[in-house]
């Protein structure tokens, strides 16, 4: 009887030892800067790629702003305990591309990890921002948007103006602007985001550089060129609005978005992810169009870059975390997905697929606007000068040119003496970059 009992017990512990442990999740880290609803919305792709399989694990966890999270991850690398992925506004290309060996480059992580990735599947004027002159993705694009142009259609109806016939060009704007303000308009025209849009953009739009060497593409030896005459005109043109009381300079953020949004301005230049905010908030019927140009420039117009941010993968990671990376950016441009993402934040979707998903179901039929993004950033295909620009410490630049811009509003500087010290700084920016990181 005790020899039955003891082979019983032997033979229950082989039989438990036999049965394999629960495999592990793989976890990956995910900093990012988006917080509110927008963080909701990043929470909700992350809980559904965890759900839909159980190799891995992503955790997102808000790091603050751009530049917080941007140099948290730097410092983060150096300690030995950087997060997998890092979203890093796209003005922050530049400086991550010089962060030796702490970035990863996307084609890299795909190729390796074995997962169908195909370029050529996403928007060209998204991909171009983040892609090496051989065609290599460094970062995927996430958070992508674009500058419009505005306009309060029932202030157009109160000064006789069809509102259903925005203006096209600059010399429209400033026609329909004598008209709002005859008819009473206190603000007529405002911009969010003044050197994204009056610079970066315009300069895409019009397609001249922004500066040499394909806007900085080219090698850290770059310089700016954004005092040509083409600016120098179109800063001058917007300091006359601004002293006919036609232009009402908000700041340099999205300060404007409230002051179209609210009703206070009749037309406005800001991001296409304000959409979402205006809807919720606008108290008038409005509608988003393309940019304004200057009809007098050959090639104009060209089409616009992108803001927002791109998900950087970093180094120092083992293989099989690198797999689940690749498995995460692969679910995140999904058609369906993107699809998602995009009808729910007015953020642009990143692959063509998604666009014409989204075109099919007809939500842009129900959501009038929504596709004016990707109809601008697609209007043709981008050249050197229209593709996006990688400027080193180009946090730092934006803030000089916007400065200079601030100074001609003031009257304290006119347009060329301002851009011209727009370059002189924005070059010694450069060349401290260029310096530290040969």
């Amino acid at each position: 009887m005790l020899r039955k009992r003891l082979f019983a017990a032997i033979a229950a512990a082989l039989s438990v030892a036999v049965v394999p442990a629960a495999q592990a999740q793989t976890e990956i880290q995910w900093w990012h800067s988006m917080g509110g609803a927008l963080g909701e919305k990043l929470n909700a792709l992350a809980e559904k790629f965890n759900a839909g399989q159980k190799d891995y694990k992503v955790v997102p966890t808000y790091k603050g702003s751009y530049p917080e999270s941007m140099t948290a991850a730097i410092a983060a690398f150096r300690a030995g305990n950087a997060p997998h992925i890092l979203q890093v506004f796209e003005v922050g290309t530049a400086t991550m591309m010089a962060a030796k060996g702490a970035i990863v480059p996307v084609a890299t992580v795909m190729k390796d990890s074995g997962t169908t990735f195909d370029p050529k599947a996403y928007l060209p004027t998204v991909t171009g921002y983040y892609t090496d002159l051989q065609g290599n993705m460094l970062s995927l694009p996430f958070n992508s948007s674009t500058s419009l142009f505005y306009i309060n259609k029932d202030a157009f109806k109160k000064a006789g103006l069809d509102p259903n016939k925005p203006p096209k060009t600059w010399k429209e704007v400033i026609a329909a602007g004598e008209k709002l303000k005859a008819a009473g308009q206190e603000c007529v025209y405002t911009t969010s985001w003044p050197s994204w849009v009056h610079i970066e953009n315009f300069s895409a739009w019009h397609n001249v550089p922004i500066g040499t060497k394909q806007n900085g593409m080219g090698g850290l030896d770059t310089q700016f060129s954004v005092n040509s005459p083409l600016h120098v005109r179109h800063l001058s043109m917007l300091a006359d609005m601004a002293k006919k009381g036609m232009f009402t300079y908000a700041g340099r953020t999205s300060q404007g978005d409230a002051k179209f949004s609210g009703g206070e301005c009749a037309m406005f230049t800001g991001s296409s992810s304000a959409i979402g905010g205006i809807v919720k908030a606008a108290k008038v019927d409005w509608s988003a169009n393309m940019l304004p140009y200057h009809d007098d420039v050959k090639g104009a117009p060209q089409n616009s870059i992108i803001g927002g941010a791109s998900l950087w993968v970093m180094g120092g990671k083992k293989p099989v975390e690198y797999k689940g990376v690749a498995q995460f950016l692969s679910f995140l441009s999904q058609p369906e997905i993107q699809m998602e993402w995009h009808t729910g934040t007015g953020y642009v979707p990143i692959t063509l697929a998604a666009y014409e998903m989204t075109r099919k179901s007809g939500f842009y039929d129900k959501n009038p606007g929504m596709d004016m993004p990707i109809k601008q950033l697609t209007l043709h295909a981008p050249t050197e000068n229209s593709k996006g620009l990688r400027f080193g410490n180009f946090v730092q630049g934006r803030t000089v040119i916007e400065e200079e811009m601030e100074a001609v509003f003031a009257g304290k500087k006119d347009p060329k003496t301002a851009l011209d010290d727009a370059v002189k700084r924005g070059n010694e920016i450069l060349r401290q970059f260029e310096a530290a990181n040969k």
